[in-house]
């Protein structure tokens, strides 16, 4: 029995404990004071602990872990459109348009309709909706749509007028606007074109974000996940909003999340002037990573590519190579990590040459490294060369294996037999680089049990492809796990998140049943029965 001095105000028992401790890696109880583990052992050694005042909790043989660690979600922008029309579980064009029509009658004219996460692909005739199909779903309301993957929007007339978007409107710099035979917007917007639209919309006000980030938080933790990293999006202009708002629940004793808040790269003068560094903050809060971009998105064809999609051309950067490098470099010189949107494998190949340049510099100058690795996010499609290039770099790679099974329409009909290439997870972990997982929420929903599904089988949720979407890529019920919990917290130097051993922080999620002994086919049917977050139970359903 692993144990520290102090008395125990709740005991789990009767638990499939993986703790993710080496020295003691399953348990059957743990015992819980002041925010902390204080034992971790057998049903009769904790037990013995109890006090008068002790809360004995029989977890009936379900699984306990860590508490999850979503290592890349756009919080700000989940909890706010989590308001807005659910797009993400329909079968078609007509089924959207519905949701429109339907919105449309709930509110008064003039008022606007957003929503998020359709995804044409997976529909039975993929079509994407266009100014004219949302005229007619919603003529005296303004509507603006998010694809799954944010890369793309679409927006009605009502909207494009608001935006001052018409035939003569030029594309914005690394954005673009989809247009018909004579030059008129088609309403498809890709990239940052989006936000020429959504800077007509007016920002909610602070009651109205704190209110959605405690209804979020609770979401999450109906999820089992107790920490975030709170990304930014391209040229975000909701950056000081939602830092603001995660401050000021901090300071009110009301923020239940472990976040780490990014910032935004196009900020980076700033950032560096202020003498902001990654990882200062408390238990609760801290600033995170600066983030940039290299490319776009394969649903949008904006990711860069080294070869052509098999249905449009390479894709785009979003930046300058060589000034993507000095801003690292800078970055990095004032104490400053960094991650890196890269898709493609055109961005993947260039940005590990990026980090080749920089540990170069570093051994010829003796410079140190930051504490906290640079990462990439995403790593979606690599080539078999460029990841093997990865093991030395003292680099963090973020991926989201949710996203995957969103993907396999797409990437089948945009790089076909390539695809083999992409959401590569075995062959990323193989290299030694620590592997996080995450949602992109809101491109994927972030339960992490459907994210551990996705990795370990690389099969929908109803179990297809039968044997796994580019099977060679599978990984192991633990190894998922660990990418959710142990490995996030070692990486961002959270040394007593991520493992449950005596005197680390008792964040933990109980998951109904342990998918270290069933079948896989049973995960994306089990769920989390309760979350502890500072040793406290912030959800419970048994």
């Amino acid at each position: 029995m692993n144990t520290t001095s102090s008395f125990p105000e709740i005991i789990l028992f009767n638990a499939a404990i993986a703790t993710q401790d080496p020295e003691n890696p399953f348990a059957q109880a743990v015992a819980i004071g002041q925010g902390r583990i204080l034992a971790v052992g057998g049903n009769d050694d904790i037990l013995h602990l109890a006090g008068a005042g002790t809360e004995k909790i029989d977890i009936d043989g379900r699984l306990v872990v860590p508490g999850f660690i979503d290592t890349h979600i756009h919080f700000y922008e989940w909890a706010l459109k989590r308001q807005g029309v659910k797009l993400d579980d329909l079968t078609g064009l007509e089924q959207l348009l519905t949701r429109v029509r339907q919105a449309a009658n709930d509110r008064s004219p003039g008022q606007w309709i957003m929503g998020q996460g359709w995804n044409e692909t997976d529909w039975t005739e993929p079509r994407m909706p266009t100014r004219e199909s949302l005229d007619r779903a919603a003529p005296s309301h303004p509507v603006l749509l998010w694809r799954c993957d944010l890369h793309l929007a679409a927006a009605n007339s009502a909207a494009l007028k608001l935006a001052g978007i018409d035939a003569s409107t030029p594309d914005p710099p690394e954005g673009r606007i989809e247009r018909g035979a004579a030059g008129e917007p088609t309403g498809i917007l890709r990239e940052l074109a989006i936000n020429l639209v959504r800077q007509a919309v007016a920002p909610p006000d602070t009651d109205q974000i704190v209110e959605a980030f405690e209804d979020a938080a609770s979401a999450l933790h109906r999820r089992g996940i107790t920490g975030i990293h709170d990304v930014r999006l391209m040229a975000d202009k909701d950056g000081a909003s939602a830092f603001q708002t995660f401050q000021k629940l901090d300071r009110d004793g009301r923020l239940k999340l472990r976040s780490w808040v990014t910032l935004p790269g196009d900020r980076l003068d700033d950032i560096i002037g202020l003498g902001l560094r990654t990882g200062f903050g408390n238990d609760r809060l801290r600033v995170g990573h600066v983030k940039f971009f290299s490319d776009g998105g394969m649903g949008a064809r904006t990711a860069w590519m080294i070869d052509p999609f098999l249905d449009a051309g390479c894709g785009m950067p979003l930046m300058e190579m060589d000034a993507l490098a000095e801003d690292i470099h800078r970055a990095d010189e004032a104490g400053l990590s960094v991650m890196v949107h890269a898709v493609g494998d055109r961005a993947n190949r260039e940005l590990v040459t990026i980090f080749e340049a920089l540990e170069s510099r570093r051994v010829r100058t003796g410079q140190s490294r930051p504490a906290i690795p640079h990462r990439i996010e995403h790593v979606q499609m690599i080539r078999p060369e460029d990841a093997d290039r990865l093991g030395n770099l003292h680099l963090a790679l973020c991926v989201t294996p949710a996203n995957m099974v969103l993907d396999i329409n797409l990437i089948d009909a945009a790089v076909g037999e390539k695809g083999r290439w992409t959401y590569a997870f075995r062959r990323l972990i193989d290299t030694g680089a620590p592997v996080m997982f995450s949602s992109d929420c809101p491109v994927c929903d972030p339960d992490p049990l459907l994210g551990i599904h996705a990795a370990v089988t690389r099969q929908r949720a109803n179990g297809t492809p039968e044997n796994g979407w580019h099977a060679q890529n599978r990984i192991s019920v633990p190894e998922a796990i660990r990418a959710y919990t142990a490995t996030p917290a070692a990486v961002h130097q959270a040394l007593d998140l991520g493992v449950i051993a005596p005197g680390k922080r008792a964040d933990l999620a109980v998951v109904s049943e342990n998918m270290l002994t069933s079948p896989p086919s049973r995960m994306p049917r089990m769920k989390v029965d309760m979350t502890l977050f500072d040793g406290g139970i912030v959800h419970r359903q048994f």
